[in-house]
């Protein structure tokens, strides 16, 4: 109980952001990777990165209610979308590594085409494994789910992803606002 109530706190202070119209967002130069902004008049940002914690604490919240899962079959629900977006998380995480690596690689004339290689196999074989672990937390979710809670999951995770670029698009925009003189 005490995880849920978190939760709802977490999802609260995110639905504050989203439904006050804007995110208040600024920086003045680069922040420390999950440090608050701090804007022109000293008050705390949020950050891309927060932003993204918060949204997916709200989707935790209002999945219970998108998808009408009774108490007793929210807390594995729970577990299990928990553990999707952790994966997600996590290899969105490691493809990025690779892709600022192998841009590292391409721009600097000195590197070797076997590492770049390695590198792209890398990248590859991350591919191939996300469809694996992608799939098995889906699956996870498919078995507490029933069939039409299956669909209702999948179009939930399309709005709620499409709701979730706006807010970072908006964050992004905010920050390079208030980062002009």
């Amino acid at each position: 109980m005490q995880t849920i109530a978190r939760l709802t706190a977490a999802a609260t202070t995110a639905a504050a952001l989203t439904i006050g119209g804007g995110v208040p967002v600024g920086a003045r130069g680069q922040q420390p990777a999950g440090s608050p902004a701090v804007d022109r008049a000293g008050q705390a940002g949020v950050t891309p990165a927060e932003i993204q914690r918060m949204f997916e604490a709200v989707a935790l919240v209002r999945a219970q209610d998108a998808l009408k899962l009774s108490d007793d079959r929210y807390l594995p629900f729970l577990a299990k979308f928990k553990a999707l977006q952790d994966v997600r998380r996590r290899l969105q995480q490691e493809h990025v590594r690779l892709i600022r690596e192998l841009n590292r690689l391409t721009n600097d004339e000195n590197s070797d085409e076997a590492h770049l290689k390695d590198r792209l196999k890398a990248l590859h074989d991350l591919d191939a494994r996300s469809e694996s672990e992608l799939h098995k937390a889906y699956d996870g979710i498919d078995q507490v789910l029933d069939v039409r809670q299956q669909a209702k999951f999948r179009v939930f995770e399309e709005n709620m992803e499409a709701r979730r670029i706006e807010l970072v698009t908006k964050a992004r925009q905010a920050n390079r606002q208030n980062r002009k003189p």
